[in-house]
């Protein structure tokens, strides 16, 4: 019987490794990414699953899954970040750009605990 790669093997580690890497793009980017790559990598896990000895690469498949879990966790964790400083800091002061106004809430904040 003739084997053949899993589908999506390839892409599943691009879009994992680029979910790590676009993860400070507010985080958001990156979480598409990665979820798309878990769903890609799922997929084609079943796919090996219900007929192992038809195909290879299932390694590669692993691998993204895990890059993928990576990413994901990254990208939350980035937007819990971005969520606190706008907590910390005001969506206001952010919006304004003003130097002054940040470094004084973020004194107040530092100052406070």
């Amino acid at each position: 019987m003739e084997q053949h790669k899993l589908p999506n093997a390839t892409l599943i580690i691009v879009l994992s490794i680029a979910s790590i890497v676009l993860c400070w793009c507010y985080g958001i980017l990156g979480l598409i990414l990665s979820v798309i790559a878990l769903i890609l990598a799922n997929k084609s896990a079943n796919l090996f699953k219900a007929n192992p000895e038809m195909y290879t690469d299932y390694n590669s498949v692993k691998t993204g899954k895990v890059l993928a879990i990576i990413g994901l966790v990254l990208n939350i964790m980035v937007i819990l970040m971005f969520i606190w400083v706008i907590s910390i800091i005001g969506w206001d002061a952010i919006m304004s750009q003003d130097e002054e106004l940040i470094r004084e809430r973020m004194e107040d904040y530092l100052n406070n605990q």
